[in-house]
């Protein structure tokens, strides 16, 4: 599985992106996709997306402007979830508010960012950047 990440210019604080390639590879681990996947990091919103959105060929936009990186790193576990969900589980989209894909979505993107955190304390500062 390739995941590709493309960067809007200055849509995120960490020039490196290394922080970013580290949840990413986080996630993989927990949450493991079959399909290559492609990760924009925009500093507008895209279609009708709120902070986020995981569109059909396997592609999620996550908004950055304006946004600490905790905040980032828990939109895109977020439509990683809904990857997975669509994807590895082959579970049908669901409604946009509430229903088991959505919420299954909020509970796993909070427990991956507490794991990451908890697993590099090291990053903490940059979470709140």
């Amino acid at each position: 599985m390739k995941v590709t990440v493309r960067y809007q210019k200055d849509s995120v604080y960490d020039e490196d992106h290394s922080f970013y390639h580290d949840f990413i590879e986080f996630l993989q681990d927990e949450y493991p996709l079959t399909q290559d996947i492609k990760i924009n990091f925009v500093n507008n919103r895209v279609g009708n997306m709120t902070t986020g959105n995981r569109m059909d060929k396997h592609v999620i936009n996550v908004l950055t402007k304006n946004r600490m990186n905790r905040d980032i790193l828990r939109t895109l576990s977020h439509e990683w979830v809904h990857e997975h969900q669509r994807v590895n589980l082959k579970m049908k989209k669901g409604p946009d508010i509430g229903g088991k894909n959505e919420d299954m979505a909020n509970s796993v993107a909070g427990v991956l960012i507490k794991k990451f955190e908890k697993k590099f304390p090291n990053l903490e500062e940059r979470m709140y950047n």
